[in-house]
């Protein structure tokens, strides 16, 4: 460890603090928001600038999920690496380039994109980045619940930055990431249950056992799909979208009832890792079905 403190800071530190792969599958969700509110193409500037813009505003409240939890981090397993926990980069330094990434996502946006868009990023990171880290993940076992609306959001981030409105297009899409959110995290939750409870962090299967998450699971998987045909049920989709979206679900509730059944010691990480398949998988499909008539 004290090996790791005395390591100077590197811009693949910086970078991790981001955490990348989350921000690219929420930019992902964006784009697809973005194709999804015209029947055309989105015009190419609207389309690199918001992806910056809303790229940059995630970035900055994951620095500031990495400065806040880095006490917890340091005494997990999965995250005693971090740059913060280690201290490889001080917290003053990462409340810097937090401001700095946060600031000029909002200003892009404002600027070159629309006011709305930036406004509503910028309740977003004040919601994951301040109410979810600070108080609702040491908070309540519904921490993923509740502050999962926030992560919900870049779809609609995406259809604004084109309509300049909130329209019910956008708002489903964000119903689908909400209904993903609970089983995506807790399947995780339930492989790293041992780690959440040593740091006090009330995730459900802490708090209420293994069961009754698996339990949970399989139910906010069923109002996943539910949600996930509402795109055809609405006529926002076709018939491309609808195929996938029933065998992409099939697949989440497979894993779901393995997790019931409690036989595979490896189905939570095995479903956890689908989830995040399961949902770049049907996002792809949306931006697909839109430009292709069957």
């Amino acid at each position: 460890m004290s090996e790791i403190v005395r390591t100077s800071a590197s811009w693949r530190d910086y970078l991790e603090m981001c955490k990348p792969r989350v921000v690219l599958l929420m930019l992902l969700c964006a784009i697809v928001g973005m194709f999804l509110a015209t029947p055309g193409m989105v015009p190419v500037e609207i389309l690199v600038l918001a992806t910056l813009g809303i790229g940059l505003v995630a970035g900055s409240a994951a620095v500031v999920n990495h400065i806040a939890d880095a006490e917890l981090d340091a005494r997990m397993a999965r995250t005693a690496a971090r740059p913060v926990a280690t201290g490889r980069i001080g917290v003053v330094q990462a409340l810097l380039f937090s401001a700095l990434l946060g600031v000029s996502g909002i200003v892009i946006l404002h600027v070159w994109i629309n006011p709305l868009t930036a406004w509503l990023n910028l309740a977003s990171w004040v919601g994951y980045g301040l109410v979810y880290t600070l108080f609702l993940k040491r908070a309540t076992p519904q921490n993923i619940v509740i502050g999962g609306l926030f992560g919900a959001a870049p779809p609609l981030f995406g259809w604004t930055a084109v309509t300049g409105a909130v329209e019910p297009g956008g708002l489903l899409l964000v119903l689908i990431i909400f209904a993903w959110t609970p089983p995506h995290f807790w399947a995780l939750a339930l492989d790293r249950k041992e780690e959440y409870a040593s740091v006090n962090i009330p995730m459900l299967p802490v708090t209420h056992g293994d069961r009754y998450t698996r339990l949970h699971i399989f139910f906010y998987t069923l109002i996943l799909i539910a949600s996930s045909l509402l795109p055809f049920g609405i006529g926002m989709s076709g018939w491309l979208y609808l195929a996938g979206a029933i065998g992409l679900g099939a697949g989440f509730l497979y894993w779901s009832i393995v997790l019931l059944k409690n036989r595979n010691p490896r189905a939570p990480m095995m479903t956890f890792r689908y989830s995040i398949a399961y949902l770049g998988a049907l996002f792809g499909f949306l931006l697909i079905d839109h430009y292709v008539v069957l």
